[in-house]
């Protein structure tokens, strides 16, 4: 499996998301993560949240007894009922528990999950400073934040922020498009995020592209508001022998600095997305899926 460099660290370049492992049995749960494992997956997203810490429980059941230094764990904290918390006593004590629930001894990379905007960057530093220093969290990032709100928190903070995790996929292509239509009077040039596929690049930080099959409404296969592109990647899907679902997770796996996450809990169809990674979509296919999928190539 091709491997993409976070920080110091070299993972894989497609991750898994445990984000609803915890809506199935402890065993489905073992399956799908014994499946990405097999696939040569080893980094592994989760959050304190997912299924109200259940999905953190189920994910360390189905990696104990799995070489701690061979897989990658990152969880992401920061998100209560109705409001966003960075404080410095929850960051620690969500950071601590989701420790305790994987069962892992630490965390690779901490996430704070949504901007909060009440954030006191004196408090955020001072969480991060105790959790690195016990040898609870090695690495931080953030997710959900635009570029601002990036450059906001690192004012405070003495670490890097190595990813960020944002919805992205072949249905979700905003901060694509934006950049595309530079200047240009249409609905594409809208610039919603700050510029932060290219900010993202110029930093050094890893895109964690959550969501990647997702349409407007719901999983795209099924969602008959884009029925009439299926056909479109089936047939790419046939040119390059991967499911038109894998043609997806190739398309943004081809953008630099990109790390797809697959959250599907079904071993069948994760094999069938991990397939994307064995695919590198020459530039001018790329550009082709791009807009036979109804985006502007001006």
């Amino acid at each position: 499996m091709k491997q993409i460099k976070i920080g110091s660290i070299t993972v894989s370049k497609t991750a898994y998301g445990c984000m609803r492992i915890g809506n199935k049995t402890a065993s489905e749960a073992e399956s799908a993560v014994k499946t990405a494992l097999e696939l040569g997956i080893n980094f592994f997203d989760n959050a304190d949240i997912y299924c109200d810490g259940k999905s953190e429980e189920f994910f360390g059941k189905a990696v104990k007894g799995t070489d701690r230094d061979s897989i990658f764990i990152q969880s992401k904290c920061g998100i209560r009922p109705g409001y966003y918390d960075f404080s410095k006593e929850h960051i620690i004590s969500s950071a601590e528990a989701s420790i305790k629930r994987i069962g892992c001894g630490y965390l690779d990379v901490l996430c704070l999950h949504r901007p909060d905007v009440l954030l006191e960057g004196e408090e955020v530093a001072a969480a991060f400073d105790s959790l690195f220093s016990r040898g609870l969290v090695r690495n931080f990032g953030v997710s959900n934040f635009n570029p601002m709100q990036i450059e906001l928190l690192k004012r405070y903070i003495d670490y890097p922020l190595l990813v960020n995790q944002l919805q992205l996929g072949l249905f979700h292509t905003g901060m694509i498009d934006s950049g595309m239509c530079v200047n240009m009077e249409n609905s594409f040039a809208r610039d919603l995020d700050g510029g932060v596929l290219p900010y993202s690049q110029l930093n050094g930080m890893v895109i964690q592209a959550w969501g990647p099959m997702r349409s407007a409404n719901g999983y795209f296969p099924q969602d008959k508001t884009v029925s009439d592109k299926m056909a479109v990647l089936e047939k790419w899907g046939k040119k390059y022998g991967i499911s038109k679902e894998a043609v997806a997770i190739a398309f943004i796996d081809r953008i630099k600095n990109v790390q797809p996450i697959l959250g599907t809990t079904n071993p069948e169809r994760i094999k069938a997305l991990a397939a994307a990674d064995g695919i590198e979509l020459c530039r001018r296919d790329w550009y082709a899926i791009y807009t036979e999928t109804g985006k502007l190539v001006p």
